[in-house]
C-alpha cells in the first residue's frame, strides 16, 4: 500500500513537471509573441503622437525612432544598449555624413525633460565620436534645459516637432523631415554672469 502511496505520487510529480514545461512554453510564446507584434506594430507609417503616448517604455520609443531613421533612408544606425549607453540611445549619419547621438524621451507633456537629458547627450558626443547631438521627446522641455541646449549647441526636438516629423513622414515629405532633424541648431552665446 505505501508503495502504491509512492508511485501514485511520483505519477503526480511528473505529471505536475510536464505542466509546468508546458506553461512554461506557452508563457516563453506569449511573451515571443507581444515582443514580435511590438517589433512588427513599430511601423513608422502606421504610427501617431498617441500611439506613441501609449508606449509601455522608453525603448519601444527609441525602436520608434530607429525605424524612422531607417526608413529616412539614414545609414550606420545604430541603437545602444539599454545600459551602458553612456548618454544616448541612437547614433546615426546624417546626409553629410555627419555622425549624430540621439538621446530620445518619451515624457509626458506634464513631466518637462530637463537638464540631465542635455548634459548626458552633449557628453556621449566625445564616445561616439559625433559632431552633433540631439534630444527627442513626446513632451515639452524645461526652460533651463532649453537655455542649457542652446549654449551647448544641443539640438531639441519637442513634441511638436515630432508631430510635425510624423505628419510630414506619412504625407511623404521625407526631405522636410531630414531637414528638421539635420538644421542648424543656433548656439546663443549667452553664458553664466555674476549678476543673473
Amino acid at each position: 500500500m505505501l508503495l502504491e502511496k509512492l508511485l501514485a505520487y511520483k505519477e503526480l510529480g511528473i505529471g505536475l513537471i510536464v505542466l509546468l514545461v508546458l506553461f512554461a512554453l506557452i508563457i516563453r510564446g506569449l511573451i515571443r509573441g507581444r515582443r514580435n507584434r511590438i517589433l512588427r506594430d513599430l511601423d513608422p507609417r502606421k504610427i501617431g503622437i498617441h500611439d506613441i503616448d501609449r508606449m509601455e517604455d522608453g525603448s519601444e520609443f527609441e525602436l520608434y525612432l530607429q525605424r524612422l531613421l531607417s526608413a529616412l533612408g539614414y545609414k550606420d544606425i545604430y541603437k545602444t544598449t539599454s545600459s551602458r549607453d553612456f548618454g544616448a540611445d541612437l547614433v546615426f549619419t546624417d546626409r553629410e555624413g555627419v555622425r549624430v547621438v540621439i538621446q530620445a524621451k518619451r515624457y509626458g507633456v506634464q513631466h518637462p525633460v530637463g537638464l540631465g537629458a542635455v548634459q548626458e547627450i552633449y557628453t556621449s558626443m566625445r564616445y561616439y565620436a559625433a559632431d552633433k547631438s540631439l534630444v527627442i521627446t513626446s513632451g515639452r522641455y524645461t526652460e533651463s534645459c532649453k537655455t542649457l541646449a542652446a549654449v551647448n549647441g544641443v539640438k531639441l526636438l519637442d513634441r511638436n516637432d515630432l508631430m510635425d516629423m510624423i505628419d510630414l513622414f506619412k504625407t511623404k515629405h521625407r526631405e522636410e523631415v531630414m531637414d528638421l532633424i539635420e538644421s542648424k541648431t543656433e548656439v546663443i552665446a549667452s553664458k553664466w554672469s555674476k549678476s543673473k
